[in-house]
């Protein structure tokens, strides 16, 4: 992973001092709430419904185990014990107080890591594939293009106040696990005709009130333009990107006002001025980044006869090896993805106990690496198939060995209203019901590959409207009802969902996504995943079986 050099440490540290004084200054009074909010986003520290709550970067979702540690000092040591990873790759902590930030912020200094660009009209950080420098499908290690768009947008003048917050994804591998197309810009690693990797450039995507699939306006751009392209497409939205209205000032409206064509020729033109300048990716730029991102020198093994032993012999072992391992580009290694979505769980949370194991077991299994996935789960991405088992139990007595990765218990979910003021309705409490729900292994399996993602409000930051299930919270006349709809995507399928009827109130939900369940088993074809029988079928049998009541 990319290492501080003198520059970064000092930049860091000065950021941190500065963000000191305006903390000692709101504490004084001498500042009041308004003045000093820009100051606390341009540091990652929100003002929620009970408490401050700060978001820490993790660029491109890459921890080291001595990382991942000091996230759990902070959360032992500043806040109530535990954190919440995201699904941008970040990780939040709930209740800090203001006076204890600078310390949080200079304790992060020390392991290399900050709160900068975590929130505000910038450039967001930058997230990829989590298995990004292991998978076998993989063209190229994504990271070290994210890591050349972090120091590049990191404060860039131009784009610091932006009409709106900007996200970025990249995924270098042949299927899509960073839902690209759900980003202001998605970059997808490609090869051309004559073998040479480039990038897809995808515009527009996004989720909130308005969910759109991003556009294609470049099907390939060499590597060494990725920036200066990059930085026509922002030119081009912050100088006609609305800033009259919160709703409509994304990209997404303007490519939807401009038209995709209209768009893409503003951006080439803007690109045609500045594609050979100071931008332009040098080998020597890209080998220094690189360097960072080396392969580890993992040695190929033949498959284990132990860990086959061990799955013929332990039922519960087999079903999490079936769903939480992912193939390695070093025979005989896998990826494992530990699930943060016990029975009964908040999705995403982890204690400080259970992140200092995991920093433990990274060292021990996984080269000291971790990964953040966007799903709000853990990947260690560099396990033997000789160590899988010892690797499991040890999870186990972490409570961290759900094998459900990919089931309708791996729930994404925001906190909603247990903490953020902007939401309607609450989504942890829905998310509890539902993994208690449906925690049979057994009945999960059958189910089969189906996403079910809940967001307390319209901002979507549960991805609500990609799930094969969503679940959105709405206020009905100081009421919680949630609106469900079926057949979205965030993957190489994308799509937005449908709604499927009337919201229904809190304790209707568990039971409506029962009847959804009850009814795709009954239509489905043999082998047919939940979201094919939706688009398949269309929402008739789903609404009939959800509302028959009503039309009776």
């Amino acid at each position: 992973m990319y290492q501080y050099n003198n520059f970064d440490h000092a930049f860091v540290r000065a950021r941190s001092a500065e963000f000191r004084e305006q903390v000692a200054r709101r504490l004084a009074g001498e500042l009041t709430e308004e003045e000093f909010k820009p100051l606390r986003l341009m540091n990652g520290l929100y003002l929620q419904l009970h408490a401050y709550m700060l978001r820490v970067a993790i660029p491109y979702g890459t921890l080291s185990s001595r990382q991942m540690r000091k996230l759990a000092e902070i959360a032992r040591r500043w806040d109530r014990g535990y954190g919440h990873f995201t699904t941008r790759q970040n990780i939040q902590y709930n209740w800090p107080k203001l006076e204890d930030v600078p310390d949080i912020l200079d304790s992060l200094a020390e392991v290399e890591m900050h709160a900068i660009q975590t929130s505000g009209n910038c450039i967001r950080n930058v997230t990829a594939d989590q298995f990004a420098g292991a998978a076998a499908d993989e063209i190229e290690d994504s990271r070290i293009w994210a890591e050349i768009m972090r120091q590049w947008s990191t404060l860039h003048p131009e784009f610091s106040f932006l009409p709106r917050k900007f996200k970025i994804a990249i995924t270098g591998a042949e299927t899509d696990r960073a839902a690209v197309k759900f980003h202001d810009i998605g970059l997808r690693m490609r090869r051309n005709a004559e073998g040479a990797v480039g990038f897809e450039v995808i515009v527009g995507g996004g989720q909130g009130r308005t969910p759109i699939v991003g556009e294609t306006i470049r099907e390939f751009l060499p590597k060494e333009h990725l920036l200066s392209y990059l930085e026509a497409i922002l030119r081009t939205y912050n100088l006609l990107g609305r800033r009259d209205n919160l709703y409509k000032a994304r990209i997404k409206i303007l490519l939807a006002q401009t038209g995709v064509e209209e768009f893409t020729r503003l951006v080439e033109e803007e690109w045609e001025r500045i594609r050979d300048g100071a931008l332009t990716l040098t080998d020597a730029e890209i080998r220094r980044i690189e360097r960072h991102f080396a392969p580890p020198a993992l040695k190929p093994a033949k498959p284990d006869a132990g860990y086959a032993a061990a799955k013929l012999e332990h039922r519960d072992f087999a079903r999490w090896c079936r769903t939480n391992l992912f193939p390695h580009k070093v025979p005989g290694h896998v990826l494992v993805t530990v699930s943060l979505k016990p029975a009964g769980g908040i999705p995403g949370d982890a204690t400080a106990e259970q992140m200092d194991a995991i920093a433990d077991l990274a060292e021990r299994y996984s080269l000291g690496d971790i990964r953040v996935a966007h799903e709000q789960n853990l990947v260690l991405p560099h396990v033997r198939e000789a160590d899988l088992f010892e690797l499991w139990t040890l999870l186990k007595g972490e409570g961290l060995a759900e094998g459900n990765i990919g089931l309708i218990t791996d729930i994404i979910a925001c906190p909603g209203l247990d903490y953020c003021n902007l939401a309607n309705a609450r989504a942890i409490p829905v998310a509890q019901a539902l993994s208690r729900r449906f925690a049979d292994s057994e009945l999960a399996n059958e189910i089969g590959p189906l996403t079910l993602n809940i967001s307390g409000c319209i901002n979507a930051c549960g991805h609500h409207h990609v799930g094969n299930i969503g679940i959105l919270g709405v206020d009905k006349k100081g009421e919680e009802f949630y609106q469900i709809t079926l057949g979205g995507s965030a993957g190489d399928d994308a799509a937005v969902g449908s709604i499927v009827g009337p919201a229904v109130p809190f304790d209707r939900v568990t039971e409506t996504v029962e009847r959804i369940i009850e009814t795709y088993r009954e239509v489905r074809e043999t082998g047919e995943a939940f979201v094919a029988t939706v688009r398949r079928t269309g929402l008739t049998p789903f609404k009939e079986a959800l509302y028959a009541d009503r039309q009776a």
